[in-house]
């Protein structure tokens, strides 16, 4: 005889009683404001509900097994606090489809987990932070996106030109970073213009951030007005409001100016520097950088993304004082024009000399694997992977943590995948703590 076997599924509706929501001391607020109404009630006619109840009562509970009663009355009158409750609220939201329904419940049980997520300032720009804040944002509601403004080619060097703006374009792919990527406003956010005079090249989200920017006075209030469109996750800061230029001093002594430029040029690149030399850092980017408890530098161009933000004297000061934990994300192929034949080591240091403090971060995330059929553009174009001379960067007094951190497209081409670099870095976030409270106890 075969044995039969039951599953017992909670109900979705029992969602609500999940910790962590905040909803149940409300519900202990109703209930115990519906029983103090009832006495109240009871008072006005002099008792005689009460003793009736207490009378039925105590003939059912002579009748009936009491904790069988008990349990009864206290599952049914729950079921019917809770239908009522949940539906009065679906009924305040204009809620009528199931779908929708429980997608708000779990969309609230998320967003309350993720606002007690680590404070998280991320630092660098392009498209390398974009992808890491498409994978942190699962982690923690409380992220802050530091973004280079030194762009001064495409959609947005023509803006800054025509304009007078700070360049929306790493901007618009944060925001659209910690936004839903499913959403179609997101979409719409990224979609990019192949045709009309004057708009060919541009994308929507650049004109609509210029447009803000106009309207509000400042970039940070146009940031902030998209953000609350596209609802992120976080914020996203430009580094500074300052028209931020960089130029570089090449190996041979010459001087290039331009973020667009320095890597056509096919030197190797000395120094970074801005124009004007003494940029002055966003006050918000200080404050969340001392707040913090995890700092991000990179993935990204080590000398156009990165390490801008590091000449703001301010910024790098404050990463340096900061007690949170600190790690760079190192590129897992070398950029022809930047990093040709860098090794890990070789961008560690060139953070580290830019920056001008030796502890801007603890430790360093590497890629440790790699597919055996990388695309052949890569060889063509002098782009190889970087390799990860660890005995080197431990004589800088900082760690390496090795991990398969890539994903492959169709073409062969291998990127920073979003979900590993968040789970790498959240594995790492929490095994520091473990590591402090363990010192802490001994």
């Amino acid at each position: 005889m075969k044995k039969m076997s039951y599953k017992f599924r909670i109900p979705k509706d029992a969602g609500w009683l999940l910790p962590g929501l905040q909803v149940k001391r409300w519900f202990g607020l109703i209930i115990v404001g519906t029983i103090i109404a009832l006495l109240g009630l009871c008072v006005i006619f002099n008792m005689r509900p009460v003793y009736f109840a207490v009378g039925i009562l105590k003939y059912i509970a002579v009748t009936v097994n009491q904790d069988l009663l008990g349990a009864v009355l206290v599952i049914l009158g729950a079921y019917v606090f809770i239908l009522g409750w949940k539906n009065t609220n679906y009924s305040i939201l204009d809620l009528n489809q199931d779908r929708d329904r429980h997608a708000i419940l779990e969309s609230l049980y998320k967003r309350r987990k993720l606002n007690n997520g680590p404070k998280i300032v991320a630092v660098g720009g392009g498209t390398g932070l974009s992808t890491m804040l498409k994978g942190i944002k699962k982690l923690t509601n409380n992220i802050t996106a530091v973004v280079t403004v030194g762009d001064d080619g495409g959609s947005s060097g023509r803006l800054r030109h025509e304009m007078g703006i700070l360049p929306p374009g790493d901007i618009r792919n944060c925001i659209a970073a910690l936004a839903d990527d499913e959403d179609l406003v997101t979409k719409l956010f990224q979609y990019r213009f192949k045709m009309g005079e004057g708009l060919e090249g541009h994308s929507f989200g650049n004109l609509f951030l210029t447009a803000l920017c106009a309207i509000t006075g400042n970039m940070v209030r146009a940031v902030q007005e998209s953000s609350k469109v596209l609802n992120i996750r976080g914020r996203v800061l430009p580094s500074t409001l300052d028209d931020m230029k960089l130029a570089a001093e090449m190996d041979d002594g010459s001087i290039v100016e331009g973020e667009s430029n320095i890597p056509e040029t096919g030197k190797k690149i000395k120094r970074l520097f801005t124009q004007p030399a003494n940029c002055k850092a966003l006050p918000e980017v200080l404050k969340a950088i001392k707040d913090a408890d995890l700092i991000i530098l990179g993935p990204g161009s080590l000398y156009t993304s990165v390490i801008p933000n590091l000449l703001i004297k301010e910024i790098s000061a404050a990463i340096s004082k900061s007690k949170a934990k600190k790690i760079y994300v190192c590129n897992i192929m070398t950029q022809p024009g930047e990093t040709t034949d860098y090794t890990a080591s070789q961008h560690v240091q060139a953070i580290l000399d830019h920056a001008g403090y030796s502890n801007m971060f603890e430790a360093v995330l590497v890629n440790n694997s790699l597919p055996e059929d990388l695309s052949p553009d890569y060889q063509k174009a002098n782009s190889y992977p970087v390799l990860v001379d660890i005995d080197e960067i431990k004589k800088k007094n900082i760690n390496v943590v090795s991990t398969r951190l890539y994903e492959e497209n169709d073409q062969k081409y291998v990127r920073h995948s979003p979900a590993r670099l968040a789970r790498a870095i959240s594995y790492w976030y929490k095994k520091q703590l473990k590591d402090k409270k363990e010192k802490a106890k001994k």
